[in-house]
């Protein structure tokens, strides 16, 4: 259960750093520190976050490290698949590959532990 919930805070990590991306571009379109509405996706980022540092810290209190952390490698998976749909971001075979890589060293890390 205590990888559910590692998941569960790495999405919400990557959720986060849509928010953040979506807040900056905001205030670079409206040039201003001062857009309400880019400050509010900005809230809701940092809201997030603090939810997801709450979650991790109650993961951590329940579960090895070594056992859960290799799942915050997935970040690097989520984030980039979460920019293409939402920001329509794109990416190459290079990423792809990485992915790849990410995903086996998860595995790899885990050594049946899962």
């Amino acid at each position: 259960m205590d990888i559910f919930w590692s998941i569960l805070c790495v999405c919400g990590i990557a959720i986060g750093q849509i928010l953040f991306k979506i807040s900056a571009s905001g205030l670079k379109k409206a040039g201003t520190v001062f857009d309400v509405p880019s400050l509010a996706v900005l809230t809701a980022a940092l809201a997030l976050y603090g939810i997801t540092t709450i979650g991790w810290v109650w993961v951590l209190q329940r579960a090895e490290l070594g056992r859960v952390y290799p799942f915050m490698a997935l970040a690097f998976v989520i984030v980039p698949v979460l920019s293409h749909f939402f920001l329509h971001e794109s990416f190459n075979r290079q990423y792809m590959l990485g992915v790849g890589l990410i995903i086996a060293g998860i595995v790899v890390s885990l050594g049946g532990k899962a």
